[in-house]
Formats: C-alpha cells, sequence, structure tokens
C-alpha cells in the first residue's frame, strides 16, 4: 500500500503542482503564520503553544490549559481545527509533492527513494493526532486525562521529528537536481 500511494504521488507531481505548493506555503509563512501568532498570544495570554514546543511534559500541557483561561482555551479549539487543519495540509503538500517532483526528474532515484515522498504525510499525521489530543485536554479542563496529557506530549516532538525530517530530502533532492541542471549548461 505505502508503495502504492508513493507512486501515485510520484505520477501527480507536476511542475504546475510543485511551484503551486511552494508559492502557497511561502504565502503562508510570509502573511499566515505571522498572523496566527498574533492572535493567539491575543486570545491566550500566552506565548507558550503545545504546537510550537518541540516537547513538553503532560503536568506542562495542563499548566498551559490553566493559565489560557477558559477563553483562552475555547479560542485554542478554534485555532486547532480551522487554521492548523489547513497548515499540516499547505506544509504536507508542499513537501510531498517537491519530493516526487524531484525524484522522478533524477535518473534512477524512484526505485530506490520514491518512499521518502511518505514521511511528511507521517508528519501531517502525527500533526492532527497532537492537536485532537491537545483539544480533547482543553475541552475537558479542568479533568486531568493523564493518558490524554500523555499522548499529547509525545504526538508532538514526533510530528517535529517527522516534519523536520521531511525537509532533509526536499533539499537534498532539490540541490541535487540544481546541480544536474548546471552540468547540463556547462556541457
Amino acid at each position: 500500500m505505502p508503495k502504492r500511494i508513493s507512486q501515485w504521488l510520484l505520477s501527480v507531481s507536476s511542475t504546475w503542482l510543485m511551484v503551486a505548493s511552494l508559492l502557497v506555503m511561502l504565502l503562508f509563512m510570509v502573511f499566515v503564520l505571522p498572523a496566527q501568532s498574533k492572535e493567539a498570544y491575543r486570545q491566550t495570554g500566552s506565548d507558550r503553544s503545545p504546537d510550537t514546543s518541540f516537547y513538553y511534559s503532560p503536568q506542562e500541557l495542563y499548566q498551559m490549559a490553566a493559565d489560557y483561561g477558559e477563553e483562552g482555551r475555547q479560542a485554542y479549539i478554534t485555532a486547532r481545527w480551522t487554521f492548523d487543519l489547513v497548515f499540516p495540509l499547505v506544509y504536507t503538500s508542499f513537501l510531498t509533492i517537491g519530493i516526487s517532483w524531484f525524484i522522478t526528474r533524477l535518473p534512477g532515484w524512484s526505485e530506490n527513494w520514491s518512499l521518502a515522498n511518505l514521511l511528511p504525510i507521517l508528519g501531517g499525521i502525527f500533526d492532527l493526532l497532537e492537536n485532537t489530543a491537545a483539544t480533547l485536554v482543553m475541552s475537558a479542563f479542568p479533568s486531568n486525562y493523564g493518558v490524554i496529557l500523555t499522548a499529547a506530549s509525545l504526538f508532538t516532538p514526533i510530528k517535529w521529528i517527522l516534519v523536520s525530517a521531511g525537509f532533509v530530502p526536499y533539499f537534498v533532492y532539490g540541490a541535487t537536481w540544481g546541480i544536474q541542471q548546471i552540468r547540463k549548461r556547462k556541457e
């Protein structure tokens, strides 16, 4: 099944999709993320968020929920199921399409390295798992469900590791493709 998904991604990752996903990612990073960050601070009164932390303990997450207050928790939940549903789709598409596009243009790489285009999808899945667990914590507060607190605190670093790891093949393949293009022009 993973190989079929990877092959499908390789077959649909056209140049226009690659450029479109790059533009959407850049627009998100320049306009949406800074605005969302300011709004989150305004609504929660805190610059600390489970989504932007690499790791937090279950107790720290519970304390964040307490510090946010009722309105802050509701704002956090709303943001997770609006903005933070879209952003994982944006970065997952950007990385998956980009990796697939580069692989199809690197002779011999599609057979050996094609599954690298699935790595960003795993990051996106763990982002959604983190959002779900953190939402449950915020909505259940002041109840303290240790399993959910622990799950959220585990999903977050896994998400960050997978998302960060998804950038590695993007830039390695991109640099390799760029070097090949320079060599071709010199010949």
